[in-house]
């Protein structure tokens, strides 16, 4: 009889156990693994009133869970210091799986992954592009360092721009 409650003391821990450890798989950050330091943003609203707010550039991250290039994207933007240090104290940071009905956004197409800038005044930064001319706002995990002068480049130009216009 004690032989049969232990077994069944047992099979409810081990259940225990398993449920545990399905939540903790389940719990999901806005981070999505991009960088658990950094603040994201929920939404692309969020990200241009925050934008505005601080007078910092928001850089919007277009990607998909199951995509390889954008999962190989991810393991560099991580890690990559200078990448993550400069998202964490000079952008204001949003990752989105599910596109924006925000046609600027996709100024050459709707692709992932996909990297924009957009400056505080709500303009999209055309001008701060990936290395490829068929899908300009493409990086790939081999392009980090490219990403990270980019990423100076918009704060370069925020501020060169922001000199120039007092009313930022």
């Amino acid at each position: 009889m004690q032989h049969w409650i232990i077994c069944i003391l047992l099979l409810f821990l081990v259940f225990c156990d398993v449920s545990t450890q399905r939540k903790k798989k389940t719990i999901q950050t806005l981070s999505r693994g991009w960088g658990d330091d950094i603040t994201w943003v929920q939404t692309y609203e969020e990200g241009l009133s925050k934008a505005v707010d601080s007078k910092k550039p928001l850089m919007i991250i277009h990607h998909l869970e199951d995509c390889p290039h954008s999962k190989a994207l991810k393991k560099a933007f991580v890690e990559h210091q200078t990448i993550q240090r400069l998202a964490k104290s000079d952008f204001i940071m949003l990752n989105l799986v599910h596109e924006t009905t925000d046609t600027n956004l996709a100024p050459d197409g709707f692709y992932v992954p996909r990297i924009l800038f957009v400056d505080p005044s709500l303009t999209v930064r055309a001008d701060i592009a990936g290395k490829y001319a068929n899908r300009m706002y493409t990086y790939e995990s081999s392009d980090t360092d490219f990403l990270a002068e980019n990423m100076m480049k918009a704060k370069i130009l925020l501020k060169d721009e922001h000199e120039d216009h007092d009313d930022l």
